[in-house]
């Protein structure tokens, strides 16, 4: 840790050695809701490049480990809660550091109220409640419930946080392994109910459909990962603070890449390609439709595998946004309140319960408007997704350009690897804003604006930064008057010894 870091944070800040590695890679996994993202996204990539589904997985990983290399990089040397926020700031400057801060705290606001939508939905259809999970109000009331609890468990401490994640990434692994267990040991035993397939080497070639329909499906699976840094947002609250957190980012990654890759591989040979085109638009019910198909009257099991997964994703997605916004409160780019530590709990309570009000207000008045109107703001989550994985990895070779030449290694790892990573996500930007461009592709097919509604939210947030930004210069400028502080020689060399 740095001493200009060390010497920004209050004797009253957050309670050090908290959590350790398991628990920090534990976190991270569950950020991303796997089982989730799985039964939201194969579908869709099925009915793009077919059989290539699992490929797609694979390729989608390749950003990621690039950009999980800079967080690693970057939170060796500045072991900052607010990740992206603090390292863009010192390697960029102030303007680039808040817009960067602000889009991590709205993807919790945007994305929060949606998971304990998916819980509550999922769980109920597991224990037979069916009419109560489409009972609107029933379900938006428990979803607003269990946000308010989950926030109450960030609060109250980062280890009991901690514990609830383990119990629930074991749940959610067990179930989601006994899926691709069973479809793949009916697919070779031939007492598969659907138009099986037999799993092929050839399918792990993303590049086999080819065409726009491997960009529209590499846009999907980019962001079936995203979630992972949430366990570099708890750096100060880990043991071995300036390694573990990068390594559990990273291995986070690789963790879900094999995951991904052989849950796609399960359901494609068990459903078949024409079963997922079918039922694509089902999207987060398509475990549902299989786990009746494959396990017969055990497929409570993959329904609370879903429910679990996006549970203990409401829990995690919290702590990025809320840790953010207390580094930006305690450097004086938002007002001092967020900065605010629980006296006994040592934990930014006051940031949590502002991310928890406002993503529940996002999700009451946006459900107002129609379902179709919350999928739009999920699919604007892209967008700054995105923006702030790019702009980590720019940061990171900026930081570290003095020194890139000085070894193989840093060329690589710090310099050429998170650039490629930067690059890449941009073009997946330009695409998505592209394709959100046309009102057509929206999952409410209205135009607002002329525009796509997942766009105009992405650009409504990105206006509302910018105006809370000039605004908060205006108010307190202290942050804005900052000397930038950038890697030095000893510094580094101390670090990567």
């Amino acid at each position: 840790m740095t001493n200009a870091t060390a010497d920004a944070r209050p004797p009253d800040g957050l309670k050090p050695d908290a959590i350790g590695f398991l628990d920090a890679l534990v976190i991270g996994l569950n950020a991303t809701s796997p089982a989730y993202s799985l039964a939201a996204v194969v579908g869709p990539i099925a009915v793009l490049v077919g059989i290539h589904a699992p490929g797609v997985m694979l390729a989608s990983f390749v950003p990621m480990l690039l950009i999980a290399s800079a967080f690693y990089y970057l939170n060796r040397v500045d072991q900052d809660c607010g990740t992206t926020f603090s390292w863009v700031t010192r390697a960029m400057g102030p303007w680039a550091g808040w817009l960067g801060g602000w889009a991590i705290a709205m993807t919790g606001v945007l994305v929060v109220g949606s998971l304990a939508d998916v819980a509550v939905t999922f769980a109920l259809l597991a224990v037979g409640l069916d009419s109560w999970a489409e009972n609107e109000a029933v379900r938006q009331t428990l979803a607003v419930v269990l946000i308010l609890v989950m926030t109450a468990v960030c609060v109250v401490g980062t280890e009991v946080s901690a514990r609830v994640q383990d119990a629930l990434i074991l749940a959610q692994v067990v179930c989601l392994l006994a899926l691709a267990v069973v479809a793949l040991y009916r697919v070779y035993a031939g007492t598969g109910t659907l138009d099986s397939l037999e799993p092929s080497m050839d399918w792990l070639n993303p590049f086999g459909a080819g065409g726009a329909s491997l960009t529209a499906a590499l846009l999907l699976g980019v962001f079936t990962y995203w979630g992972w840094e949430s366990a570099v947002n708890l750096t100060e609250e880990t043991e071995d603070s300036a390694t573990a957190p990068g390594r559990a980012a990273v291995w986070s990654t690789v963790v879900l890449l094999v995951t991904y890759v052989s849950v796609a591989i399960a359901v494609v040979a068990y459903a078949g390609t024409d079963f997922l085109a079918e039922n694509a638009e089902e999207e987060e019910f398509l475990f549902a439709l299989l786990a009746e198909e494959a396990m017969g009257g055990w497929d409570w099991v993959v329904l609370l595998a879903v429910s679990t997964s996006a549970l203990a994703s409401t829990q995690t997605t919290i702590i990025p946004a809320s840790r953010t916004a207390l580094s930006m409160a305690r450097r004086h780019a938002l007002p001092r309140h967020f900065a605010r530590i629980h006296p006994r709990f040592r934990t930014p309570d006051a940031s949590t319960w502002w991310v928890a009000g406002i993503a529940i207000a996002w999700y009451i008045v946006v459900s107002r408007i129609s379902e179709n109107a919350l999928f739009d703001s999920l699919t604007a989550l892209s967008l700054l997704i995105a923006f702030y994985y790019a702009l980590t990895g720019v940061a990171c070779a900026v930081f570290y350009r003095r020194h890139l030449t000085e070894n193989v290694k840093q060329f690589l790892l710090i310099g050429v690897g998170p650039l490629i990573g930067a690059g890449l996500l941009t073009w997946l930007l330009v695409e998505s804003v592209i394709d959100m461009a046309d009102p057509e592709n929206s999952y409410s097919g209205v135009s607002w604006f002329g525009l796509g509604p997942p766009l105009v939210i992405g650009i409504g947030i990105a206006l509302a930064g910018v105006v809370v930004m000039v605004v908060q210069r205006l108010v307190s400028p202290a942050f804005w008057s900052e000397r930038r502080t950038v890697a030095d020689p000893e510094l580094v060399h101390g670090k990567e010894s």
